[in-house]
């Protein structure tokens, strides 16, 4: 999937719909690139709480033939063998949900890419499959769980978010690996739920879906 997506609700919108307190100091983005914080939901001591995260993990580039060390992010885990997700992966303390409402691909030709945005029909927010632990470099931090793309997607991924339906969201954060591996190589969302907005912005506009502007217009 690309690394693009947006929240399109209501802060009490959002904590109403997982179970946590409200949090009206919390600012929520309306366009979440890696790098940027986002809104993601952890559990401890049986609370579910919103927290404000950077998306992405700080990942050590090998050194080049000058020996010089190049640091990176990665916001998205598609191999769950890679040695960076070892310790993140088996242990739920590891896990949250991530909050977005649409998430976008490039489609189109080289040079001319339109924002085409993903939201599931019937339930305004969704929560995507995440992994969360403090970081040296950006403190709080989280990347989410990708999968094979449904029917919905291409052609312009062969990759997709792992949502999850509200009746899974404890079995993500208290699961084990088995549970883990089970949501990324199992049945994805069905396509026929999916809303699919193809736009003319641009894929650097900032434009957003059509269906997101009511939504935000009441932040």
């Amino acid at each position: 999937m690309s690394r693009l997506y947006t929240i399109a609700a209501p802060i009490a919108d959002i904590a109403n719909h997982f179970g946590t307190e409200p949090a009206p100091s919390l600012e929520v983005p309306t366009e979440m690139t890696e790098g940027l914080r986002g809104l993601v939901v952890i559990e401890r001591d049986g609370r579910r709480l919103l927290r404000s995260m950077v998306w992405g993990f700080p990942r050590k580039v090998a050194p080049g033939p000058e020996h010089r060390e190049e640091s990176g992010i990665i916001g998205l885990v598609a191999d769950l063998t890679n040695p960076m997700w070892e310790r993140v992966v088996v242990d739920p303390r590891y896990r949250c949900l991530i909050v977005l409402t649409h998430f976008a691909n490039p489609a189109g030709e080289p040079g001319s890419k339109r924002r085409t945005w993903f939201s599931i029909e019937g339930q305004p927010i969704a929560a995507w499959a995440g992994f969360c632990r403090v970081t040296s470099e950006f403190g709080p931090a989280f990347a989410g769980m990708t999968m094979e793309a449904n029917a919905a997607i291409p052609p312009t991924n062969d990759r997709m978010p792992v949502l999850l339906d509200p009746a899974n969201y404890g079995r993500w954060l208290h699961g084990s690996i088995e549970d883990v591996i089970a949501f990324q190589y199992g049945k994805p969302i069905d396509a026929e739920r999916m809303r699919v907005e193809r736009t003319k912005h641009v894929w650097k506009s900032g434009g957003l879906p059509v269906s997101a502007k009511p939504q935000t217009a009441l932040l």
